[in-house]
Parts: structure tokens; C-alpha cells; sequence
């Protein structure tokens, strides 16, 4: 049970632009049994040094996959975390590297589930961050928290090992949450609704839309809820052809 909820876990770096860190990624999953490893717009890769760093994971980088965007790297994951050194005013609940590894590994028994780290230098954007459900940070010193990029993908890694080797599936049935894309299409369709009937102004949004991600983000929506939000909206949106359609 242990060695399937880590394959039903990916890892995903955007835009990394130093090919050394991808290799020693790599090297820092298989060292703790993982090996979904899946890059967004990498700098360089395939590369010479990413294989060299990757010591004996050079596996993990023959089946790493390579996307366009974040939404493409995404596509069928139920749980996803950001993993990042600071908070951010409009965001999903930040938790330590220890709680997002055992509510990831939770999911992961049963759903895939995703980590995403950003780019050395100005790590994760906001539209990236957003697309979570939930922040992560390695509590390290405050006076001095940078760590590089392999380095805490190895914490993070380390962290999931122990929760998913620790006393096992809790009871009872597990949830099925809902995947990213369905998400998406959840807010995509929201956003058109609230612009249609005037409570978004597309012109000057604001933080709206930020901040009903945060809020269904911190609900982590199951399939079921997602279909009937949809519905609601749809109701309301075009009330008159649903009355019709029960006369």
C-alpha cells in the first residue's frame, strides 16, 4: 500500500532553468521510492549534466514528461500542493512539509496526486500558486530559508516516504476528490457566469477570482460537489428555459 500511494504521486518543477537541479531531483525521488517526475518549460533538458547529477536515476529522467504549462502537468491530478519559502496574501492554507506530505500521501492511496515547485530564482508565480489547493513550506531557519531547488524537493520527498510508511490508510471509504482539469472547467465557468450577469467586471477584477480559488481550494471540492456547483450555476444563469423545460 506504501509503494502505491508513492507512484500515484508526481512532482512536478516549473521552468527550471538549471539542468543540474532537474538530474538531482530526480536522484533525490527514486532515493525515497518515487519516480513521476514531470517538467513544465524547462531551460535545458534533455542535458548532459541533468543526466550526470542524476547519478544512478538516470530511469527517472528517461520517463520524466515534459509540458507546455502548469494545466498540462496537472491534467488528472485530485490533490496538488505548492511547495514555496513564502506566504502569499491570497492563497490556499499554508501548512508545513510534514502535514501537506501525509494529506497528500491520504489521497494518493486512492488518486493521484501532485507537489510543484518553481523556478530557482523567483520561484512559483501567483496564476501557478492558485491552481493548488494547498502551500507548503520546509520550516527552516528564518534568518536564512533559501535552500536549493534539490534540495527541497529531497525534503519534500523524505517527508512522503515517512507518511506513507507510517501506520496506514485511514478508515473508512476515501474521498474522491475532484481532478485539476475539472476544477478549471469549474472556475472557467463561474467567471463567465459572473460576467454575464454583471458581478465581474473583466475590465478591473480585482482579487475576485483569486479569492474564490482560495475559497473552494480550502473546501478541496469532491467530484460530486463540483457537478452540482455546475448545475447551480447553470440554473441560474438561464432560469427561464429550466422552468420551461419542467412545465
Amino acid at each position: 500500500m506504501a509503494a502505491d500511494s508513492l507512484k500515484n504521486i508526481r512532482v512536478v518543477l516549473c521552468e527550471t532553468a538549471h539542468p543540474g537541479n532537474i538530474g538531482a531531483a530526480a536522484r533525490a525521488l527514486k532515493t525515497m521510492g518515487l519516480g513521476r517526475l514531470h517538467l513544465v518549460s524547462p531551460a535545458h533538458f534533455p542535458h548532459r549534466q541533468a543526466e550526470r547529477l542524476a547519478s544512478g536515476a538516470t530511469d527517472v529522467l528517461r520517463r520524466a514528461r515534459v509540458h507546455a504549462n502548469l494545466d498540462d502537468a496537472l491534467a488528472g491530478s485530485a490533490f496538488t500542493v505548492a511547495c514555496t519559502a513564502r506566504p502569499r496574501e491570497i492563497a490556499a492554507t499554508m501548512v508545513s512539509a510534514r502535514e501537506a506530505a501525509a494529506r497528500v500521501v491520504e489521497v494518493a492511496r486512492s488518486q493521484p496526486a501532485a507537489l510543484v515547485f518553481g523556478n530557482e530564482t523567483f520561484g512559483l508565480t501567483a496564476a501557478e500558486v492558485g491552481k493548488c489547493q494547498l502551500l507548503a513550506t520546509i520550516p527552516a531557519n528564518p534568518e536564512y530559508s533559501s535552500l536549493n531547488l534539490a534540495a527541497a524537493v529531497q525534503v519534500f520527498a523524505y517527508e512522503l516516504r515517512l507518511a506513507a510508511h507510517g501506520a496506514g490508510a485511514p478508515a473508512g471509504k476515501p474521498r474522491t476528490h475532484a481532478r485539476h482539469e475539472e476544477l478549471e472547467r469549474f472556475y472557467e465557468h463561474l467567471e463567465r457566469a459572473m460576467v454575464e450577469h454583471g458581478f465581474l467586471n473583466p475590465g478591473h477584477p480585482k482579487k475576485l477570482i483569486p479569492r474564490l480559488r482560495r475559497l473552494f481550494n480550502r473546501a478541496q471540492l469532491e467530484r460530486e460537489e463540483v457537478n452540482i456547483l455546475r448545475g447551480v450555476i447553470k440554473a441560474l444563469v438561464s432560469p427561464k428555459r429550466r422552468r420551461s423545460r419542467n412545465i
